[in-house]
């Protein structure tokens, strides 16, 4: 050696207690769950839209086959089946009794809740009834 030697030492940490960096990873943590939640939210807002969907698209359909019931259950179904297509919907049953039309019909959720299944939408229509009112 040439008579110079280095003095070598530990590397020596800052002591406080050991909870460096806890504060992050408690906020990280906490933002997981806020986007957790948040999808949840999401989701459940989704399958709600759906099923309203589906009642609206219920709805239009039952009235449609209503409006052509007097041209028998293949026209006003064949009718219902449109309006429930142009909602995004797919028409499952459609009769009539009478004048009064029944359908039911089905809509799928988004891409991602598709495992879900679909929602499901029923709905009747026809002319009022009349109803006598006694004078006074």
């Amino acid at each position: 050696m040439s008579g110079v030697e280095a003095e070598v030492r530990p590397r020596s940490f800052p002591r406080g207690g050991g909870d460096a960096g806890f504060a992050a990873l408690v906020v990280l943590a906490l933002a997981a769950v806020l986007v957790a939640c948040g999808s949840f939210a999401v989701a459940l807002g989704s399958v709600a839209v759906t099923r309203h969907r589906a009642a609206s698209a219920a709805d239009l359909a039952a009235l449609t086959a209503a409006v052509h019931a007097r041209e028998g259950t293949s026209a006003a179904c064949a009718a219902a089946r449109r309006t429930a297509a142009s909602q995004h919907a797919l028409l499952r049953s459609c009769w009539l009794e009478g004048l009064d039309a029944v359908v039911e019909v089905t809509a799928q959720p988004g891409a991602a809740l598709d495992r879900l299944g679909p929602a499901t939408g029923r709905a009747r229509a026809g002319p009022g009834q009349t109803v006598s009112v006694p004078a006074r």
